[in-house]
């Protein structure tokens, strides 16, 4: 950076400007000279970026060095760091049975959760919960709507690139709802609308237990499971948003329904009820031969799903996530059923996340996007505001 010379005085101040941020939000409070040797840039170049970013409010000025040790050196220097506080990101998660969302600053730093249960509701209804929950978390964080930079929104289904949920049944009546024209209305700034399986391979490979690779499945092992798959690091979508759609490979053979092969009565369980999975997971852990038979169909299943996503894509992980309770029992005779089928047996891993991947993958989407705003600077060396 410190060879460029002439051009575009424009561009050098951008890049200037961008160098900058990035030593600052590291964390560090640092003096100018700190920063020239940071970034590579002179002291009149750095103080310029510096008193640009001071007024656009993305750096302020530390409390003065005031130990015994800082007197001694005289007149402190100026002490500058990144100002987190500038703005906020929030992710959100609208699942079958809860609201869940999650604010943090321009770092990345969670500030504030917030859950509200969601069963049962229509489409109309599930979108006020959400609103609802959004407004209490920044009440409670006590940060104004017009701080938000960006959102993250996950949701069941199949999401199209313009956030439109174009098909979903796991939500009666929430096919065709326009995500991100709805929630952008009453959030007032970008909505970034994504299905909830890819943001939790998200969530996990930003803060779980895919954290450093680039080739990840994530599997939501419920009763109608969904795969969410990154490749070289980036979210595979497929043409339409429906990859990862797995719950349907059963029907290629006529095979017994999901909520079938955990029945202990014969008669299928209710789709997505998880309280009735959990008992039989429970139930298989006490040693009751039924309950155990059940979970073995099960997992006989989960490895027929993901063993077409593994033979097709090679990740370095699968990530098995889903149900609260019970899939601890499931991920070691997974990978042993895995071993035997796949030419490369792939890390197997149970969600370090759980219920929060969702919202953290969300939350990671919506950092993203503050991050092309912060670091996209402006024409006068300032960030865009």
């Amino acid at each position: 950076m410190a060879g460029l010379t002439g051009g575009d005085s424009s561009l050098l101040r951008r890049i200037n400007s961008a160098a900058t941020l990035r030593a600052l939000r590291g964390g560090a409070h640092l003096t100018v000279t700190e920063l020239m040797d940071a970034t590579g840039l002179s002291r009149p170049t750095v103080e310029g970026v510096v008193d640009g970013l001071l007024h656009e409010d993305l750096v302020v000025e530390s409390e003065p060095d005031t130990s015994a040790a800082g007197r001694r050196r005289g007149r402190p220097a100026r002490r500058l760091r990144f100002h987190a506080e500038a703005g906020y990101v929030l992710g959100l998660d609208i699942g079958i049975h809860d609201v869940r969302c999650v604010l943090a600053d321009l770092t990345g730093t969670v500030v504030a959760r917030h859950s509200r249960p969601a069963d049962g509701l229509g489409p109309e209804d599930r979108l006020d919960r959400a609103r609802t929950a959004v407004a209490e978390l920044l009440r409670r964080a006590h940060v104004a709507r017009d701080r938000l930079w960006a959102a993250g929104v996950g949701t069941p289904g199949i999401v199209d690139r313009k956030g439109v949920v174009t098909f979903s049944a796991a939500m009666p009546g929430w096919t065709g709802t326009d995500l991100a024209g709805r929630l952008g209305r009453s959030l007032r700034c970008p909505v970034l609308v994504e299905n909830d399986a890819n943001l939790a391979a998200i969530g996990e490979r930003w803060q779980g237990v895919a954290v450093g690779s680039d080739d990840v499945v994530y599997v939501l092992a419920g009763l109608s499971p969904g795969a969410g798959s990154l490749i070289d690091g980036r979210v595979h979508r497929g043409f339409g948003g429906a990859a990862g759609e797995i719950g349907a490979l059963h029907l290629l053979g006529r095979q017994a329904p999901p909520e079938s092969l955990l029945s202990t009565t014969g008669t299928p369980l209710v789709p997505l009820d998880e309280t009735a999975v959990a008992e039989v997971f429970r139930l298989a852990r006490t040693g009751d031969s039924v309950a155990q038979e059940a979970m073995d169909r099960f997992v006989q299943r989960l490895v027929h799903d993901i063993t077409a996503l593994v033979l097709t894509l090679d990740p370095e992980i699968v990530v098995v996530g889903g149900w609260a309770v019970g899939l601890d029992d499931v991920v070691e005779p997974l990978r042993g059923e895995l071993a035997r089928f796949c030419l490369r047996l792939p890390r197997v891993e149970l969600s370090a996340l759980g219920a929060d991947g969702i919202s953290l993958g969300a939350l990671r989407v919506a950092l993203d996007r503050a991050e092309e705003r912060l670091f996209a600077v402006g024409h006068d060396g300032a960030a865009h505001r």
